[in-house]
């Protein structure tokens, strides 16, 4: 196992061509300009992971209020394949699932994972993630088309008890 040094950083607009181009060489699907813009006002739910001060990976995600639920939505978490293995991905799920626990109040945490992608679905489950839905077609001009919700739910932190209290009359 190498020894190094995994960081993450910020995601500016003097560093976002290298997100762009991380995400062009791991991912198969390409992300629109909008994509970009959004992932700078995001703070820390977008970071470069940095391995011995090169950039190697990044994580971005976006907070989702759908199905009345506040959800944190993870759209891309990816590594340059030769820095597979280090733990690089590891850092950054753990960067995540802390942002979550620090806030208290996300319902939970999700993503889409291609159907044949087993090695994806197999690092989130580590993590306590599992799969909640498949969706048909999910995926444009990338086959196979289908993808897997993948979900990791959380208790909440805050002050559920006078909630409860008034649902179940007690």
């Amino acid at each position: 196992m190498t020894k190094g040094r995994t960081e993450l950083g910020d995601i500016t607009v003097h560093n976002i061509k290298q997100l762009k181009r991380l995400n062009q060489v791991v991912f198969p699907v390409t992300y629109n300009d909008k994509f970009y813009k959004d992932v700078l006002e995001v703070g820390d739910l977008a970071k470069l992971a940095y391995f011995n001060d090169l950039v190697v990976g990044a994580v971005c995600c976006r907070e989702d209020k759908s199905e009345n639920q506040r959800r944190l939505y993870i759209m891309t978490l990816g590594c340059l394949s030769p820095y597979r293995r280090l733990g690089i991905g590891s850092v950054m799920v753990e960067h995540v699932l802390k942002i979550c626990e620090n806030d208290g109040n996300f319902d939970n945490v999700y993503l889409h994972v291609q159907v044949n992608n087993d090695g994806a679905k197999a690092f989130y489950e580590k993590f306590g993630f599992e799969v909640v839905e498949r969706k048909t077609n999910y995926y444009k001009r990338i086959e196979p088309a289908d993808a897997f919700v993948l979900q990791k739910s959380f208790k909440k932190k805050n002050n559920n008890s006078e909630k409860e209290t008034l649902v179940n009359g007690k």
